[in-house]
């Protein structure tokens, strides 16, 4: 149980990572080689931002939950 837990937080690690990393910063980032042609919503950002937003908000409270998972086991004397 807890080594499946540990290997879905480090699945969960990389993957923010490269999420995180696929971000537009000031000028042109990683995102835009995927997006750059779409239109643009009304708020300016395209539609793949806006979903990479979301998988990356997703990504982060995964790994929140298996942070708090892991350390309740460590408590618990599990490990």
């Amino acid at each position: 149980m807890i080594l499946l837990v540990e290997v879905i937080h480090g699945t969960l690690a990389v993957a923010l990572i490269i999420a995180i990393l696929l971000h537009s910063g000031k000028g042109t980032g990683l995102s835009s080689a995927f997006g750059g042609a779409l239109p643009s919503t009304f708020s300016g950002t395209s539609i793949i931002e806006k979903n990479l937003n979301r998988i990356t908000v997703g990504l982060a409270s995964a790994f929140g939950v298996t942070s708090i998972i892991l350390y309740y086991f460590t408590q618990k004397g599990m490990m």
